[in-house]
């Protein structure tokens, strides 16, 4: 799961990067402090790994992982190449999901580009010209697909069909999102490589010890179809150089429910409809691993490798509470927990599958 932190510059971009993964980004109050994207892969917090494996006998724990882009500042103009806007939308493209940061907190010590605090106005600049960058690269893929469809072919007619109202959208200012993929043409979206189509989770940047999400944040993040929390990366950066016990003790008396990378991972699993299960066996890892809502067994079996899935012949399945309540697979079993799907089975969030092959 990759994703892109954005933001107008100064908007904590970096700040929060550096807080959710303690990797060393350069940090200052002028633009364009970040010219090449930091990356950096992180693991996925997640409470339920330690119990199972602790039940399952398995040894060590693999978690999740997920891999933040931090993107240098866009500016306005930057479709265009303004600001070296091209590269870094280059970057965007690259990733499953956007992370839009704002700044919502007025510290004098921190310039703003213009000149004053306005999260919502901030927002609408990069939306902008996030659409903007779509809608030349729609126009161009339309006339390519013009010429296709010409020929009759049913495919090039569904997605000049799907396009024609993809630059509608645009022209409108509403992302490709708000577009319903064409059934004809199942690939039209993946080949158009439009930044708005991706799922954005937008972060409001608040003052110390805030956690609620400014309205106009909110009601921003609900028309455009994406999804708001607040976070203070300057208390998170603070946070992630404490020693655990200290920054549990200081978030509990700044009234901290979660850790800002818990809040960002919970809102990109909402965001990207993914759910989480388990692999854990004795004497072996037990590991964490998402997967999209909906999948299967069998699909989860690819996940663990391509030679367990093309051997597929049951799959054991637990909740992962109720194994842990039991404490062991023996008893669970005498309990009559566990039970055996088929290929077909749905994977539901907490499971602890393993597969028989």
């Amino acid at each position: 799961m990759k994703i892109a932190i954005v933001g107008l510059p100064n908007a904590g971009k970096s700040t929060l990067f550096n807080a959710l993964t303690g990797a060393a980004a350069n940090t200052a109050d002028y633009p364009f402090t970040t010219v090449e994207p930091n990356v950096a892969i992180v693991e996925v917090p997640d409470d339920r790994l330690s119990p199972v494996a602790e039940a399952a006998g398995a040894d060590p724990l693999v978690h999740d992982i997920i891999e933040f882009h931090d993107v240098a500042g866009l500016v306005r103009g930057a479709h265009a190449g303004e600001g070296l806007g091209n590269k870094f939308l280059a970057a965007i493209r690259e990733t499953d999901a956007i992370c839009h940061v704002t700044r919502a907190h007025a510290a004098e010590d921190v310039p703003h580009p213009a000149g004053s605090v306005d999260p919502t106005a901030d927002l609408e600049v990069v939306e902008a010209e996030l659409l903007l960058a779509d809608l030349e690269q729609a126009e161009a893929r339309l006339e390519r697909v013009r010429r296709q469809a010409g020929s009759g072919d049913k495919e090039a007619v569904a997605e000049l069909e799907w396009l024609s109202d993809v630059t509608a959208a645009l022209s409108r200012g509403e992302p490709v999102r708000s577009v319903p993929a064409p059934h004809a043409a199942p690939d039209a979206p993946a080949r158009l490589q439009a930044l708005s189509s991706k799922p954005v989770l937008f972060v409001a940047n608040v003052a110390e010890g805030d956690e609620d999400v400014p309205p106009s944040v909110a009601a921003y993040a609900q028309r455009v179809g994406g999804d708001a929390v607040a976070i203070s990366a300057l208390i998170e950066a603070e946070l992630a150089e404490m020693p655990q016990p200290e920054a549990d003790e200081l978030r509990a008396a700044l009234g901290l429910s979660d850790s800002g990378l818990t809040r960002i991972v919970r809102g990109a699993f909402e965001l990207l409809e993914l759910v989480t299960f388990f692999t854990a066996h004795e004497g072996a890892e037990a590991r964490a691993r998402s997967i999209p809502q909906g999948a299967t067994a069998w699909d989860a079996a690819g996940l663990v490798h391509g030679d367990i899935q093309a051997a597929f012949v049951r799959a054991e399945v637990i909740p992962w509470n109720e194994l842990v309540d039991a404490g062991s697979y023996a008893v669970a079993r005498e309990r009559g927990a566990l039970r055996t799907e088929g290929r077909d089975y749905a994977v539901q969030d907490g499971d602890v599958i393993t597969i028989r092959t």
